[in-house]
């Protein structure tokens, strides 16, 4: 059975959706004011993870993820562009989606945006100040947090904690320093919209109580997002939500781990935020994948070039397993088990035991980095297989595949990417060494035989320049003896 560390009471739990057969779930967004960087990756590839098990589990997961394309932040940037803020928020969410996608995230089912939704959040603020949870201070409006008994439950917290460390900024006109913005009078040049208490726009924690209750009701089953947002942003979701509706918010709280890069966390005064833009032009996309899969979604994470690169050894031997397997497979997987041999039953076994192993692994609050041991382990035992058995039963290697497939791609392994081959440059690597064909794929083998002819005679220097120019280009090659083998990269 599937269990699931729950922030709120510190534990885990066994995992019993809402409704039976669905999963219901929400994870708080990016606010839209610069580009994606490796921090959001970390979380949304955790996430995307979790989905993917949920659905291997054969449940039907409703998956809301926001866009905060309003705030502070966006207001500031967009002045500093001399752009509208709303074109300018647009132009980002649109960005980080891509970038996303790049990074091999499949979509969520929706991505509903914060000015969409200000009549719904309006109309929760009236529901708040009627029953007496919060007040309006000269067109701005407030939550009284000691109103709500059970403020910081999610956090740990308690009162004399959260009083000692709040602060009434300037221009802020709330009673008590805990208490928080649900709605900000409008600014001059800001964007704003009208209300009861005059025109102004949301503050932030309230959109992500209204987009999460109007799509997935309450309560739902999980409320996802980054270690830190705990406090104050779903503390205060907690309390907003559950003193407008009187009953539970969400039943399972999940966060994911900060990331670190080289040991130091990610800031602008360090100069070290690492976009997802700039780091894709440096590694692989399943490479960056596997480097968060290899950590536990609730572990810290270290970003750094040796993690990376044993990332990249890593996917290359998943790969190769993969188009071993490949080479050997069958069209179908209905192997006959009575026609197998001794080697061949105790491959069957360990192919079952793949999926037992790794359903053990990721039912322990998706345990991702002992779930990729039994990838390795499958690996390592069809290596064996593969090496002693010169003819195995084609099916039963579709068989295996088959398998090896579905428990990869939960982890976002081994999926059918989008070709990362650059054929302008081959072709302009083929021309410089007398290679001129119609087919890229002659153009490489007329490359690769070249360079086999410079090995012969010694020429190292001028083989490696090939090999390096073709990998620059999308393509690995891999000296088997007298063979040479390419794959696109």
């Amino acid at each position: 059975m599937l269990r699931i560390y729950n922030t709120l009471t510190r534990k885990k739990e066994p995992f019993i959706p809402m409704e039976e057969g669905k999963v219901k779930m929400y994870v708080c967004g990016m606010t839209t004011y610069s580009d994606a960087h490796i921090g959001h990756a970390r979380t949304y590839v955790a996430f995307d993870i979790i989905r993917r098990y949920l659905e291997y589990k054969g449940y039907e997961v409703l998956y809301i993820q926001n866009i905060t394309d309003i705030d502070d932040k966006i207001i500031n940037a967009a002045n500093e562009a001399n752009m509208d803020p709303l074109e300018y928020s647009a132009y980002y969410a649109e960005r980080c989606l891509e970038d996303m996608r790049k990074l091999g995230i499949r979509d969520a089912s929706l991505y509903p945006k914060a000015t969409e939704h200000i009549d719904d959040m309006i109309k929760l603020i009236e529901k708040l100040i009627e029953k007496g949870y919060a007040y309006v201070a000269d067109g701005d409006v407030y939550f009284s947090v000691e109103r709500f008994q059970e403020y910081g439950k999610l956090s740990k917290q308690d009162m004399k904690q959260i009083k000692a460390g709040a602060r009434i900024q300037p221009g802020e006109k709330k009673r008590k320093p805990e208490d928080f913005a649900l709605w900000k009078a409008a600014k001059p040049g800001e964007p704003k919209w009208r209300s009861p208490w005059g025109e102004g726009r949301p503050g932030w924690h309230i959109e992500c109580s209204v987009m999460s209750s109007r799509y997935l009701g309450i309560p739902f089953d999980i409320h996802g997002g980054g270690q830190d947002l705990i406090f104050p942003h779903h503390e205060n979701e907690i309390a907003q939500s559950e003193a407008a509706y009187g009953k539970n918010f969400v039943n399972y709280w999940l966060h994911s781990g900060m990331l670190k890069v080289r040991g130091e966390k990610m800031s602008k005064s360090l100069g070290n935020i690492i976009n997802v833009r700039d780091a894709l032009k440096q590694w692989d996309a399943e490479v960056l994948r596997f480097f968060f899969a290899s950590y536990h979604y609730r572990s810290p994470a270290d970003f750094g070039e040796d993690a990376l690169k044993n990332a990249e050894n890593a996917v290359k031997r998943l790969r190769i397993a993969r188009e071993k397997l490949a080479e050997m497979a069958g069209e179908d997987e209905n192997f006959d088990e009575n026609k197998l041999d001794e080697k061949e039953k105790e491959y069957l076994a360990a192919i079952k035991e793949l999926r037992t192993k790794f359903e053990e692994a990721m039912d322990d609050d998706f345990n991702t980095p002992k779930a990729l041991e039994t990838l390795f382990d499958f690996v390592r035992k069809t290596n064996k297989f593969l090496m002693e058995k010169e003819k195995p039963d084609e099916k039963l290697c579709r068989y295996a595949l088959n398998e090896f497939l579905r428990v990869a791609n939960v982890l976002t392994l081994l999926q059918e990417e989008e070709k990362r081959m650059d054929e302008d440059a081959i072709r302009r690597l083929g021309e410089k060494y007398g290679v001129i064909k119609e087919k890229i794929e002659d153009v490489i083998e007329g490359l690769l035989a070249i360079r086999r002819k410079a090995r012969e005679a010694k020429e190292y220097e001028l083989a490696d320049a090939i090999r390096d120019a073709l990998r620059e280009a999308g393509i690995e090659i891999e000296d088997i003896g007298k063979e040479t083998k390419w794959r696109i990269i």
